[in-house]
């Protein structure tokens, strides 16, 4: 009976229950709240709910040895994560975007680029913050990144400059791309007046085929010259354009827009969310990261509408400053944005084809940002 007893006891120990503490609690919480959020209010779903069911796996309190935890050497959700930590996954995201993108818009209109240019201000500003904060360079450099709303460049960045920190800033990128629709509007209101949001933009000139198939190779060229540490990103990014735009290759651009980005956007998602271990997770340094990460994201919306409106001041025909907050490179929900304040504004003005051209040229922008953080402080 004593022996029995003594299972009994050993058993109890061994469950989640028993190690279970409040830190766990909240990162359960926090993992729930993702999960409903992606649900029940269609915030970026695709990432939200394999994220916040991640963090639910991560959370499970285990026993180190037995080969469960995302940080034992010898489990199977380490081995997922080197995904993350070897930057292999980021790269792999951006095939599928590029093989999703049509960067016509930007090529009919290429002043629109500025403005996802004048947005990565964000990324950069924070850099600044973050340093004045105490954080070290390559921690710095890839807080402010969060400020691109690029979460695969963001996390691409942490992984070669700041690793230990991949799973807040991973939480927190993802987070305030999930929030675009809540954080970005009452800034664009704020920086902006109704007249200005009525500003009509002329419908764009059509792009011919020869020049799609052309500015991928153009492109990657010239990006990756001025920045080759963005290689990985952008190569993969322009690769998987010229496979949607080139149509004998057909096959290979449905497989990496389909197969390929939704097979590692999962193992991403679980793998980040996993990530958030309580123990490990829960530390003042993360809260400032969330911080710092509302900071960039502010900063870099509000310095695309202040370029826009800036422009305007030399242009005579003008540019509707609410483009500029697309220039964050939340493809496409901030371009989705910039429609629905305007169409708040003006039911019969149509800004999303425009909207789309800062958005992709963000995603560019965001990625050479990443290159020349990195090239400066990698040695």
């Amino acid at each position: 009976m004593e022996q029995l007893l003594d299972l009994l006891t050993q058993f109890i120990n061994n469950t989640g229950y028993y190690m279970l503490d409040y830190r766990y609690l909240i990162m359960i919480g926090v993992g729930l709240i993702f999960i409903y959020l992606g649900i029940a209010k269609n915030y970026e779903p695709l990432l939200l709910v394999p994220i916040g069911f991640g963090i639910l796996v991560g959370n499970i309190p285990v026993f180190q040895g037995l080969g469960l935890g995302i940080y034992e050497d010898n489990s199977v959700l380490h081995y997922l994560y080197m995904g993350v930590t070897l930057g292999i996954y980021p790269p792999l995201i951006f095939l599928g975007i590029g093989a999703m993108t049509d960067f016509s818009t930007m090529l009919a209109r290429p002043l629109l680029m500025l403005l996802g240019a004048a947005a990565q201000m964000g990324i950069f500003l924070t850099f600044l913050g973050a340093l004045a904060l105490g954080f070290d360079p390559k921690e710095a450099a890839s807080i402010g990144i969060i400020g691109g709303a690029d979460g695969p460049t963001a996390i691409f960045l942490t992984a070669q400059l700041a690793p230990r920190l991949i799973g807040p800033i991973a939480v927190a990128a993802y987070s305030y791309m999930a929030l675009v629709p809540v954080i970005q509007p009452p800034i664009m209101k704020l920086l902006t007046t109704r007249r200005e949001r009525l500003i009509r933009m002329e419908d764009p000139r059509e792009v011919s085929k020869k020049e799609k198939i052309l500015f991928p190779v153009i492109g990657f060229l010239l990006c990756c010259l001025l920045a080759p540490a963005a290689l990985p990103l952008l190569g993969m990014l322009f690769f998987g354009n010229l496979l949607k735009e080139c149509v004998v290759a057909e096959r290979l651009a449905v497989a990496a827009r389909t197969v390929v980005i939704d097979t590692v956007t999962i193992l991403l998602g679980i793998t980040v969310g996993a990530s958030t271990q309580a123990d490990v997770f829960l530390t003042p340094q993360s809260v400032g990261i969330f911080i710092l990460g509302a900071l960039a994201f502010g900063v870099a919306t509000a310095s695309g509408v202040l370029f826009a409106k800036f422009i305007n001041l030399f242009l005579r025909e003008k540019i509707n400053p609410l483009l500029g907050a697309a220039g964050v490179s939340a493809v496409p929900d901030s371009a989705r944005v910039v429609q629905h304040v305007g169409h708040e504004a003006d039911p019969t003005n149509f800004l999303l084809m425009h909207a789309m051209a800062p958005n992709v040229s963000g995603v560019i922008g965001s990625a050479i940002g990443a290159g020349v953080m990195w090239s400066f402080l990698a040695r």
